[in-house]
């Protein structure tokens, strides 16, 4: 059951927000619609004791509520000028002045501590951030991202589907992925040119589809999705073990690597495993 709404977010004069000039090169967009900035906090529903990360917080439309809920809140937000107005407004915060692409997130809470993470990412950040936590994804007890609709396409797609390519393959090897619900332009300020999205990533508490060697994993999605258009034959032919492999006919290698799902792209990559060359013995 969710939490509801407790209290209001702390008020900066204007719409309540802190009043800060958006900047391009940090590709603001701050959430000010008030609505949508409760409708938010209901569905991550934060409990007292509960440990949350907060990235991007930009003027605070959320800070407000989840520094309320949580047991502990640490914000990492990349603009100095935000980082000052935050840490005045919120002195029982912690704050980083720092970029989300460069933080090591298990080390912002104790060994054992399951975090959760929300944030409003900037496009030209979003997929590399998601590729870096899922590295945490074992910390991770879920994470509330807002995302432009066709990157929240991507990681709940399917095989088959347009959408469907190496972000969704590893997003979905660690998680769950549940789109929530759209979030138009006139929430924000300045309005973006593009539809937005909430989308919870949910971590697997045991992977239904282990890979037994996790790189070998990565680097044959990678493969198969820069050479998508062709066969599985053709896109395995750079991968240690392919030769014995496709002489196995284990598979069928007439498929395309878009109408793979994950636990075909483990088997393969299991087999490969299994199947590559030893190294040679040093003298």
């Amino acid at each position: 059951m969710r939490a509801t709404v407790r209290g209001r977010a702390p008020q900066f004069g204007g719409e309540g927000l802190v009043q800060h000039r958006p900047r391009r090169r940090f590709a603001q967009n701050f959430l000010v619609d008030r609505t949508t900035i409760d409708r938010i906090v209901v569905s991550i529903a934060p409990r007292k004791d509960e440990y949350l990360v907060e990235i991007g917080p930009g003027r605070g439309a959320l800070t407000g509520q989840l520094a309320e809920q949580a047991g502990e809140l640490v914000l990492v937000e990349i603009d100095r000028d935000l980082v000052t107005t935050l840490e005045r407004q919120f002195p029982d915060v912690r704050v980083l002045s720092a970029d989300a692409l460069k933080v090591e997130y298990d080390t912002l809470f104790g060994p054992d501590v399951r975090y959760r993470v929300v944030g409003n990412l900037p496009y030209n950040i979003s997929t590399p951030l998601i590729f870096r936590l899922l590295a945490h994804a074992s910390r991770m007890q879920d994470a509330y991202f807002m995302l432009q609709d066709e990157v929240v396409a991507r990681l709940s797609a399917r095989p088959g589907q347009k959408a469907w390519g190496r972000l969704g393959v590893m997003v979905q090897y660690h998680c769950q992925v549940e789109p929530l619900f759209g979030v138009s332009p006139e929430a924000f300020t300045p309005k973006p040119q593009v539809r937005s999205r909430i989308v919870r990533l949910q971590p697997w508490d045991a992977l239904p589809h282990p890979a037994s060697d996790y790189g070998l994993f990565e680097r044959l999605v990678r493969t198969a999705f820069s050479l998508r258009r062709k066969t599985l034959r053709n896109a395995l032919k750079s991968m240690p073990g392919s030769e014995a492999l496709l002489a196995e006919d284990a598979f069928d290698f007439s498929v395309r690597p878009e109408n793979l799902d994950v636990a075909d792209f483990v088997a393969i990559s299991n087999a490969l495993a299994r199947l590559r060359p030893e190294p040679p013995e040093e003298r």
